[in-house]
């Protein structure tokens, strides 16, 4: 028993020790996804175990492709994926600032301040933080050149930002084409981003309908489509297949042949019915063989085959049609309809994929990726994610503040004010919490190579002296640290969002005051 006990001693942090070590394992983390924050941020490569190689600077990418052991960096991780569920952007940003509350948190367990005073604190700050958010929010309505520039901002610190202007006008147009302006509602879901390799970034395109990879499933079938109608369907191109064991004793010739024509009939029916239904293609679900693609293209009747589930249901909703079980309920009400149907080819490699174009109801539409390679493809495809959660955000809550570190800067000002009306010893902590936000327009100017210390502290002066909360770092060397003319935009819910999980996590972590680690050797 005594052995036990000291095993278990030696896997085991208490009190203030605890603590401490909690602080500098989020530090650590925070640390290293710092140097991504804001437009001149730095990207970061991740190799899997397999070798597979992810180039990002998307801090809930970069924190999900980890594999960190402590317990405490894992709850940073979830931290950010929590971000990126519910906002889709500023995940980098929530990971810096719970990390410098953590550190000024550090700073007042020293002086002998309890951790449930501090967490009380900095929950006072950040009410008040928030309430100053709302303050110096604008309201911008759904005009399309806000969403363009929140787009646009969003975009600036991505491997795309030199497209930026392209890419933020397909995303605001896809979220304008399925959104809901009465209900300011936006489902993500209609909106396919697709990606090929080859091509450069700026032929990316927004289409009107649904891309495929895949392609026509003959070569002598017809390539280009005009006004389709188009079968849906989830039943296979095959004869029926008893559900008991069952085997055929072929003993003659003519039996063979006899089969073979049943067979050919099945085949003929499947088609004929869907001709006779007025379909001019087929979309199937499942694989057909090399007789009925014969039969098929005999009836000139274009086919895709193997569309996925998820694709036949954005195929169904672009096109006004209905997914059709059974050959026998095939009718001509049930088709979807298509201005065009083609087949594209790609270079030299014989790749190549279906646009269903010109659709009868276009609340389902594709973003269709180019890029020199996968991993350009894989990180542009996560930028555009973010924009359109960011434009998504913004049609349900049409409030801005300004980026650049300036809603920090103003909010921290708002809390050091407040600081002094606070007779407590959560004074200290509101204080530091005041001091923690400024963490962020601190790593912006970092990372864009400018003297951190000297920025923040003239911009903070100019905030107090003209009461103007739009001005922030100026990143691209602009001219102007007024943020409102820089057009650099953020949305409220997203930057309320990023203070409220910060403050919770640091509180979460503050009351942890016994790690118990079990042995695996015991």
């Amino acid at each position: 028993t005594w052995v036990k006990a000291d095993a278990e001693e030696k896997n085991r942090s208490r009190g203030i020790e605890a603590q401490k070590e909690n602080i500098a394992a989020a530090k650590t983390l925070a640390n290293m996804v710092r140097t991504s924050l804001g437009p001149r941020g730095m990207d970061k490569i991740l190799v899997s175990p397999d070798g597979d190689v992810t180039l990002s600077n998307d801090g809930a990418t970069i924190l999900d492709k980890m594999h960190v052991g402590n317990e405490i960096a894992t709850l940073l991780c979830e931290l950010s994926k929590s971000q990126d569920n519910e906002i889709g952007d500023g995940t980098t940003g929530v990971v810096v600032l719970a990390g410098s509350l953590l550190e000024h948190a550090e700073a007042l367990l020293s002086k002998g301040i309890h951790p449930v005073r501090i967490s009380e604190g900095y929950e006072l700050a950040c009410e008040v933080a928030c309430q100053e958010l709302q303050r110096i929010a604008d309201d911008t309505g759904t005009d399309h050149a806000a969403l363009v520039q929140t787009a646009k901002s969003t975009l600036s610190s991505k491997i795309v930002n030199q497209y930026k202007q392209h890419i933020a006008e397909i995303c605001v147009k896809a979220v304008l084409a399925v959104a809901d302006l009465d209900r300011k509602d936006v489902n993500l879901d209609l909106i396919k981003v697709e990606g090929k390799a080859g091509g450069r970034l700026e032929e990316t395109c927004l289409v009107d309908g649904i891309v495929l990879d895949k392609d026509i499933s003959h070569p002598n079938m017809e390539k280009d489509l005009r006004d389709a109608r188009i079968a849906i369907l989830t039943c296979p191109f095959e004869p029926p297949k008893p559900k008991t064991k069952h085997k055929i004793d072929i003993a003659t010739p003519e039996q063979y042949e006899q089969l073979h024509a049943q067979e050919q009939e099945y085949f003929r029916r499947m088609v004929q019915q869907c001709k006779d239904a007025g379909a001019t293609l087929i979309c199937c679900q499942w694989g057909f063989d090399d007789e009925a693609n014969h039969l098929l293209m005999q009836h000139r009747l274009p086919a895709i085959r193997w569309v996925g589930g998820v694709e036949i249901e954005l195929i169904a909703i672009a096109t006004g049609g209905r997914i059709v079980p059974r050959f026998e309920e095939l009718s001509a009400e049930k088709l979807g309809r298509a201005g065009r149907v083609r087949e594209a080819c790609f270079g030299t490699t014989k790749d190549r994929m279906v646009f269903v174009e010109g659709c009868a109801n276009s609340k389902a539409v594709t973003i269709f990726v180019r890029g020199g390679n996968k991993i350009i493809i894989e990180e542009a495809k996560r930028s555009i994610h973010d924009a359109l959660c960011v434009v998504r955000n913004l049609v349900r809550d049409n409030r801005i503040v300004y980026g650049g570190g300036a809603a920090e800067i103003a909010c921290s000002l708002k809390v050091t004010a407040a600081a002094d009306q606070i007779a407590s010893s959560e004074q200290y902590a509101v204080r530091a919490f005041a001091d923690a936000l400024e963490a962020v327009p601190t790593a912006l100017a970092e990372n864009s190579g400018l003297p951190p210390i000297d920025c923040l502290t003239a911009v903070k002066a100019a905030q107090r002296r003209e009461e103007n909360p739009h001005l922030g770092i100026d990143c691209m060397d602009a001219g102007t640290s007024n943020m409102k003319e820089q057009g650099v935009y953020e949305t409220l819910a997203g930057k309320l969002q990023q203070l409220r999980l910060a403050t919770q996590m640091t509180k979460m972590i503050l009351k942890i005051d016994d790690v118990i680690t079990e042995d695996p050797t015991s």
